[in-house]
């Protein structure tokens, strides 16, 4: 399978960013490399006849909604300064084509999740160890709270920064820093780098990665992958912890409720809960952080309703919510909508209504064969995964962000699978279900115009 090593480069290189820490490294193209070699080994594969020239279920509302977005983008702004952002779109798309393709057994499919659970561990072991790391100073660099640079003095608050031998007019914060010069944020909030800068993000990306970590010792039980899921499970949840992010924490939550609920069924809830109550307990912030940062993200829900009925067909345009707003919209949802407007939310709706539809879809097909075990595995992992991301993915802009799309990617990559080893299987949205996603997307809308006025007091 020639294009699996360079989609098992994407994905580390996307998730680990090692030119950021490995100066010889940045001058190396890496990412337009591993992903020339990953087309290249599809090429190979397909003129080799190692996989069958077959798209996945995604492809029609993904190549519209890739369409939709460069439309609304051209026509709002004439595509000026939309370079990056449209390359960053057309990289993800190339993420789901090529897994969805390049991918059509078990044993490929579970070497991308491996990949996918050792790079999840890696940054979440980074975010644990930063965690428990001593503080330091740090330099805020062009006037960013986010970007630091450590300076090498110790220190328990941002005041003792100011002393010393302090950079003359420097803005300190006072950090832990990590491994791989990481720095948490926010007075503790433990991050990654790249794409993972944001704690929300390594909590969201971290804790996606448990129910591949359960499916793994579902497939084949041993020692070795018994004590990687109980390590990795419990550094993962302390990772979340430090990140104190409530996303995360629920993500954490509906991957093992998924679990529980599927082997216990109502009593998995509860004990689905009390797995997860620690976390819980103790990865929140303090109140009034947690309220203020509620406040801001209902006061986005206000600005992102403000710029739909503004331009209630095409949106804002492809990534301009922050052209009419200093923050995103910390919402995957409220962001294609109020840069697309409402077929662009529904289309991103269709495609992770897909997503799930595969692995339920093949849970009841299969149900009680021992012929199917592998895909009964690897379905119940991938609809764990999405309990979580469609959680998640509500409280952060992950509408467009890589590491959703290497699970879009992980979708398409299982229904061929399946579909190896059952021609007859196949997936599509009825024309119910079309019905049941645009009422889902009114309450949404709906839920956009009460929520905020609750909690602002009607501003």
């Amino acid at each position: 399978m020639f294009a699996i090593p360079g989609i098992v480069g994407l994905i580390v290189f996307i998730y680990l960013k090692p030119q950021e820490f490995i100066p010889e490294l940045a001058s190396f193209p890496f990412l337009y490399i591993f992903l020339a070699l990953a087309v290249f080994g599809l090429i190979l594969d397909l003129r080799g006849r190692n996989v069958r020239f077959a798209f996945g279920p995604h492809l029609p509302y993904i190549g519209a909604f890739y369409a939709w977005c460069l439309f609304t983008a051209a026509v709002k702004t004439g595509g000026a300064g939309l370079v990056a952002p449209v390359v960053q779109l057309s990289i993800a798309v190339m993420i789901y084509l090529l897994m969805s393709m390049a991918v059509q057994t078990f044993k490929v499919y579970e070497i991308l999740a491996a990949t996918l659970v050792a790079v999840s561990l890696f940054v979440g072991f980074v975010g644990f160890h930063q965690g428990f790391a001593p503080k330091g100073c740090a330099v805020e660099e062009g006037g960013k709270a986010e970007n630091l640079r450590p300076d090498g003095r110790p220190c328990e608050t941002a005041d003792d920064c100011t002393m010393g031998d302090a950079e003359p007019g420097a803005a300190y914060q006072c950090e832990r820093q990590g491994l791989f010069g990481t720095m948490s944020v926010g007075g503790g909030r433990v991050r990654y780098r790249g794409v993972l800068r944001d704690p929300n993000e390594l909590a969201l990306a971290t804790g996606a990665a448990v129910p591949l970590l359960i499916g793994g010792v579902e497939k084949q039980r041993s020692l070795g992958r018994i004590l990687v899921f109980l390590l990795g499970t419990a550094m993962i949840a302390v990772t979340l912890v430090f990140t104190e992010s409530r996303g995360g924490q629920l993500v954490f939550l509906a991957a093992f409720g998924a679990y529980f609920i599927k082997k216990l069924g109502t009593k998995g809830i509860v004990i689905g809960a009390l797995v997860a109550l620690p976390v819980l307990m103790l990865g929140g912030r303090d109140t009034a952080e947690a309220s203020g940062s509620t406040e801001e993200r209902a006061e986005i829900m206000v600005e992102g309703m403000a710029m739909i009925r503004e331009n209630p067909v095409l949106g804002v345009g492809y990534e301009q919510f922050t052209q009419h707003h200093f923050l995103t919209a910390h919402n995957s949802y409220l962001l294609p909508l109020s840069e697309t407007g409402p077929l662009g939310l529904f289309l991103f709706a269709c495609i992770i209504y897909m997503s799930v539809k595969i692995p339920v879809v093949a849970l009841g097909r299969y149900k009680g064969r021992s012929d199917a075990r592998v895909a009964m595995v690897w379905s119940m992992s991938l609809l764990a995964t999405f309990a979580g991301l469609i959680i998640g993915i509500f409280f952060l802009s992950f509408t467009y962000h890589h590491v959703l799309w290497f699970y879009l990617g992980m979708s398409g990559a299982l229904y061929q699978c399946i579909k190896t080893h059952d021609p007859d299987f196949k997936i599509e949205i009825t024309f119910w279900e079309y019905v049941s996603i645009v009422i889902a997307g009114i309450g949404f809308v709906i839920f956009l115009i009460i929520y905020p006025k609750m909690k602002l007091g009607g501003g």
